[in-house]
């Protein structure tokens, strides 16, 4: 466990949850609500775990049994997460496999208030279909649009993996007032190219989330598993961990290694959200009236 610590303001420590992951979807939730329980205990206040943390990143192939994985919410995770929140007073974001449906699935964030209030969902809006990406297979887009919750600490936002490449996200999830923007997040090197790419893939992860950061004014908490998972036959993916904080202005303010399982817990002052759009006034200063065009797929 690690901390950052600012002065003294309206404050609230995030417990940003990173860990590798096995094949047993059981071990793995004993393995996430216990790591939420130390940070909880070390005196984190709205904890977030990694994305799909019950199971290995399973959409590295196409395989109709994988759907096997998917739960109902609220379901048996959504309630070992309450039951947790309420016990210890704490916020929790919860990245799930969810079976809304027969035939009908998404990629789910639960979160789950500090009396142990199922506040909502965030289903993920932008769906990627890379190499060992495959998630169009498994996933249908989310319907709920971007939008925050008010929690005991302070008004949150969730957004899930691939969707942190959108300044489209960041910024209505802003404008709904979110003084922090989550990501549970799954993303790694493959391992073939991880010697000629590896460190720009990296940086332009952490550069777009850090930039949502500046363009709103807000707090960015990025959470990202560890470990290189291989599926039978493939070269797998090393998911390159370095969970982070970013400040208002962009700035980083705690990361997690690369390759070791880390509650990284971080206080935040939330009266930055405030003095720094007072002082950079990006909201005040944005064309709303010249921006109609952002709804066509693109200007011929």
């Amino acid at each position: 466990m690690s901390r950052s610590t600012p002065k003294k303001g309206r404050t609230v420590t995030l417990g940003l949850l990173q860990h590798a992951c096995t094949a047993d979807p059981r071990e793995n939730l004993a393995t996430c609500l216990a790591a939420a329980d130390r940070a909880a205990k070390d005196g984190a206040q709205i904890i977030c775990t990694q994305e799909l943390f019950r199971s290995q990143y399973f959409c590295q192939n196409e395989d109709h049994g994988n759907f096997l994985l998917a739960e109902r919410i609220p379901g048996p995770s959504t309630e070992a997460f309450q039951k947790l929140a309420k016990k210890r007073g704490v916020v929790v974001i919860a990245s799930l496999f969810e079976k809304r449906a027969e035939g009908l699935y998404h990629n789910t964030a639960a979160i789950i208030d500090a009396d142990g209030t199922l506040l909502g969902t965030y289903r993920k809006m932008h769906i990627p279909d890379d190499p060992l990406y495959y998630e169009k297979f498994y996933f249908t887009p989310g319907d709920k649009g971007f939008r925050a919750w008010d929690t005991r600490y302070g008004r949150i936002g969730v957004l899930i993996c691939w969707d942190q490449w959108y300044p489209e996200g960041a910024r209505l999830t802003a404008m709904d007032g979110a003084e922090i923007l989550f990501y549970p997040t799954a993303i790694g090197w493959h391992p073939s190219e991880k010697a000629e790419y590896g460190v720009n893939q990296h940086g332009a992860w952490e550069t777009i989330q850090r930039s949502h950061a500046v363009a709103n004014g807000c707090f960015v908490a990025a959470v990202n598993r560890i470990g290189l998972e291989q599926p039978i036959g493939g070269d797998g993916i090393e998911f390159w961990g370095q969970s982070f904080v970013a400040g208002t202005s962009g700035q980083i303010l705690a990361k997690a290694p690369v390759d070791k399982p880390e509650n990284l817990l971080v206080e935040v002052d939330l009266t930055k959200v405030d003095v720094t759009r007072t002082h950079w006034p990006f909201l005040r200063d944005r064309r709303i009236d010249a921006y109609g065009d952002l709804t066509k797929r693109f200007r011929d």
